[in-house]
């Protein structure tokens, strides 16, 4: 499967196409940027395009031309204010849905956050940030994509312990962005996980397993 990661600059991004990069079973090819980006990717011997998820939606979709899947963990970050995070996060993400759809690339994993489906339980520290979540996430699930949105919760750069716990609710949680990008990896042709969605952190069930059986 050729896979498409739409934030491959970011950090789950990076470690996603790595992943990637590494798989018997996969081949990646990174959207970036700027030519700069994309340049340091070709050093490593990985395919990359320049996009910019401001730009439209057939600038996008020429970029992921010849892909069987995408992967969209791009983020406007913390830095930034609600304008980005509208841009990128919502309008990004919708244009991204679009374009897999233009191009015919039919399987789409989203990068979501914990309980974004859930109003009451959201962190209001960062409101506008599930507000564009939430409702990214619906235009993907009324698409005619094979969709499957992970909902991880808190990141940290610890190291992946491969234990997770999946669910369609879970309580908030923690979760190194390595594993963040192990599920994602595993997930790809993983049938049980197709047109759905689930929370994700920590936990004491192996990957395989866990995607198997929430």
């Amino acid at each position: 499967m050729k896979v498409f990661v739409v934030g491959a600059n970011g950090q789950i991004g990076k470690q996603i196409v790595s992943l990637l990069s590494k798989s018997d079973q996969h081949e990646v090819c990174a959207m970036v940027r700027s030519e700069e980006q994309a340049s340091k990717y070709k050093d490593l011997g990985v395919e990359a395009r320049v996009a910019n998820l401001e730009g439209t939606v057939d600038r996008i979709s020429e970029a992921m031309i010849g892909s069987d899947a995408v992967v969209f963990s791009a983020g406007s970050g913390g830095a930034t204010g609600s304008d980005k995070t509208l841009l990128v996060d919502l309008d990004g993400a919708a244009k991204t849905i679009e374009a897999a759809e233009q191009a015919g690339v039919n399987r789409f994993i989203m990068v979501s956050a914990i309980q974004a489906h859930n109003r009451e339980n959201w962190n209001e520290s960062i409101k506008p940030y599930y507000v564009a979540k939430h409702y990214a996430d619906k235009i993907l699930v009324g698409s005619s994509l094979n969709y499957t949105i992970v909902r991880p919760g808190g990141l940290v750069n610890e190291p992946g312990r491969g234990k997770v716990t999946i669910s369609e609710n879970l309580e908030r949680g923690y979760i190194p962005r390595e594993d963040v990008a192990n599920v994602i990896v595993a997930a790809l042709g993983e049938e049980h996980t197709y047109r759905r969605s689930f929370d994700l952190t920590s936990g004491e069930t192996s990957i395989t397993e866990a995607l198997k059986s929430f």
